[in-house]
């Protein structure tokens, strides 16, 4: 995944441009960044930073994690440096140096852990976080002529993509497409107050840590 990432990170933000998810694209920038008005901010994979820059002008700071170096530098250069501290990291192993926070944020990361290690994810980012903090995924659902169909499906029931970059290569691509269920069940006993919000082509799932 990580190398996969870091080759695709001059074309990461193409997915953004797609016509059809424009207008929900432009709910979701207006929904979110409210969201953290004021917080300090654990940003988990922030890839090239695009929903960092919306988050950033109303957070008090963020912490961004991400593994891959080469998005890191394209995100470095849409947010003011004393607004956001970027640090290369695995997210299933964050740095307790990190700092204590109020609130954190994993967009189109969570389809991207195998099933069976969801609950640590959520375990480890819940360790940095102050209780009653507020957590937000934020994901894609899976549409039929805009999404990349689902390829083959593994012994774990975790799902695989084939994707192609523009330098010819392809890439096994681990990415499940979760139901509403299977986000309350990952966060039972880590957090509360679960509520999914769906658009056309995303959701976001928001709850408290504790």
């Amino acid at each position: 995944m990580q190398s996969y990432y870091a080759a695709r990170a001059s074309e990461y933000d193409s997915v953004y441009r797609k016509p059809e998810r424009q207008a929900d694209l432009r709910a979701i920038e207006a929904w979110l960044a409210p969201r953290f008005s004021s917080a300090n901010v654990l940003e988990v994979a922030c890839g090239t930073g695009y929903w960092t820059q919306f988050i950033a002008p109303q957070a008090k700071r963020i912490v961004a994690v991400d593994s891959a170096a080469e998005t890191m530098q394209i995100a470095q250069q849409r947010v003011p440096a004393d607004k956001v501290r970027f640090v290369v990291g695995d997210a299933y192993a964050l740095p307790a140096n990190l700092g204590r926070f109020d609130a954190a944020f994993a967009g189109f990361w969570f389809s991207h852990v195998p099933r069976a290690r969801r609950r640590e994810f959520l375990a480890g980012l819940g360790a940095l976080l102050e209780p009653g903090a507020k957590v937000i995924l934020m994901d894609n659902l899976y549409v039929e002529g805009s999404s990349t169909p689902v390829a083959e499906t593994d012994g774990q029931g975790d799902n695989y993509q084939i994707r192609k970059l523009a330098d010819g290569t392809t890439h096994r691509v681990l990415k499940n497409f979760l139901t509403e269920a299977e986000l309350h069940e990952s966060i039972a006993g880590l957090g509360r107050s679960g509520a999914l919000m769906r658009w056309q082509y995303f959701w976001a799932f928001e709850y408290r840590h504790g």
